[in-house]
């Protein structure tokens, strides 16, 4: 699973907190980089992380530990990595107290928010209920999955080689690695059906599971906070104050993602026209759809859907 054209750029740490960005995981030598673009960063191998104590990790994550250990907290719940288990990690969270083996080395991708939308759609809810509801950050897996893994591995090494012209390269890794992460998500749903939570928190837990079931079951999401928690029996502030709690998001942050994926959807996958992606996501017009775009992707619909 060697990859002999991994780029590499220099960035120096901080020795007390790392930003595990895309900017500080394309720009290290000790980090080697198997492929990026604007919303992925595959890592290939790390070898100097024992100076970190801390983390901010910006992106959402999964990586298999190869070797060695490490162990700390993620947002106080501590969690350890051991030789051929998985973390998964979503964005903007921190890992404190962090002690690693002298030998700990992973492969890892690191996704943006909107590509990790993109490639699970209906699926997203699994990945959520996994990291917000059941907290489950580590998982270990067995020779088969190992395989599995390692196979799209191999035809990802086969994309990496920039000496050889592609013109859709950047498209065909997205597709394995979409495939790869929903064979994990498969994983994880069968995870989550054998996993009992605990009975502390369960009321909030369930209002929080709620919103987020009814986020990915309707059609039209494009509602006010006040909407969802209507439809929930419970206030907008409690509401709020559950996403905060449970995923560092507030309900808005959740609503507007969700809306945003939506569009980006439809515009880019779809031959709808603007008045018919207007009504199937709930704007009232074609001028507040197109505020709304401009607002969030900085150019007009028609524009963002003639972009590559």
């Amino acid at each position: 699973m060697k990859n002999a054209y991994l780029c590499s750029r220099k960035i120096e740490f901080d020795m007390l907190q790392e930003e595990i960005s895309l900017q500080t995981l394309t720009g290290n030598d000790d980090i080697q980089v198997g492929y990026s673009d604007n919303d992925i960063v595959i890592v290939d191998s790390i070898q100097k992380f024992a100076e970190i104590s801390a983390a901010h990790v910006s992106m959402n994550a999964v990586a298999i530990c190869l070797q060695g250990k490490v162990q700390g907290a993620l947002n106080g719940q501590s969690i350890e990595l051991h030789q051929n288990q998985v973390a998964i990690i979503p964005q903007n969270v921190m890992l404190t107290d962090l002690m690693v083996s002298p030998d700990f080395d992973f492969k890892g991708v690191f996704l943006t928010n909107r590509i990790l939308q993109s490639f699970l759609r209906d699926k997203m809810h699994v990945w959520n209920e996994l990291v917000f509801i059941h907290r489950i950050h580590v998982i270990s897996m067995d020779d088969e999955d190992l395989k599995f893994y390692q196979n799209f591995y191999e035809m990802l090494c086969l994309c990496f080689d920039k000496r050889i012209e592609h013109p859709f390269r950047t498209d065909v890794i997205q597709s394995l690695l979409r495939g790869a992460i929903l064979g994990l998500c498969g994983s994880l749903k069968q995870l989550m059906l054998n996993h009992v939570t605990s009975d502390d928190g369960q009321t909030n837990n369930a209002h929080f599971q709620r919103f987020l079931d009814l986020l990915h079951s309707i059609d039209v999401k494009h509602h006010p906070v006040e909407w969802y928690a209507a439809e929930l029996c419970i206030s907008p502030k409690y509401l709020s104050s559950l996403c905060k709690k449970h995923s560092g998001k507030t309900a808005n942050e959740w609503i507007t993602e969700h809306v945003v994926e939506d569009i980006r959807y439809y515009l880019k996958q779809t031959d709808y026209s603007i008045k018919q992606i207007c009504d199937l996501i709930g704007f009232p017009n074609t001028s507040f759809f197109g505020k709304y775009v401009k607002d969030h992707f900085g150019v007009s619909p028609n524009k963002f859907r003639q972009e590559t």
